[in-house]
């Protein structure tokens, strides 16, 4: 079998779970959908891109975009259908920077780890442990898992942070 090849993921995602509304107790499972299969969705749908200039931007051919689109959307399908939490995590990715890290035009996400890694047993963007910096000045403050760090503004200067 031909190894997976890995494939650009060009955003970084703050929302790692949804859930339907009411208590825990009642929600019968949990879908996990990749990092690059949302990016699929992303491209699609919010992009807007035909699914050869989806395919380009993510180098991966055309029919293998299409394949995870579709299960992508059998996935999300069948959380909202059947009341299922989404939880958003791992996957075969990795992020378009030369150094393998952040979104391309901005800074470094997670200082390079764990990018892609695991095939859906984690591969997050950084993991929730680590601080946010501010490039302009310096400062630092714990990250808060779930936000990104460049929506959190600088309290010394206003800067968008970076993760550390």
């Amino acid at each position: 079998m031909r190894p997976r090849k890995r494939r650009i993921v060009d955003f970084e995602h703050s929302a790692r779970h949804f859930r339907p509304f009411g208590p825990e107790s009642e929600i019968p499972e949990e879908v996990l959908l990749t990092i690059d299969e949302l990016e699929v969705m992303r491209l699609s749908f919010l992009e807007n891109l035909s699914q050869g200039e989806a395919a380009l931007r993510m180098e991966i051919h055309q029919s293998t975009f299409q394949r995870a689109l579709k299960k992508a959307l059998e996935k999300v399908t069948d959380a909202l259908v059947h009341g299922k939490a989404i939880r958003i995590e791992g996957g075969d990715y990795r992020m378009p920077r030369g150094d393998g890290t952040g979104p391309a035009g901005q800074g470094p996400v997670g200082g390079g780890r764990n990018r892609g890694q695991g095939k859906g047993r984690g591969g997050r963007f950084g993991g929730p442990d680590g601080n946010c910096v501010c490039p302009a000045c310096g400062y630092e403050t714990p990250h808060t898992p779930g936000v990104s760090c460049s929506q959190v503004k600088c309290e010394k200067c206003g800067s968008s942070m970076v993760r550390k």
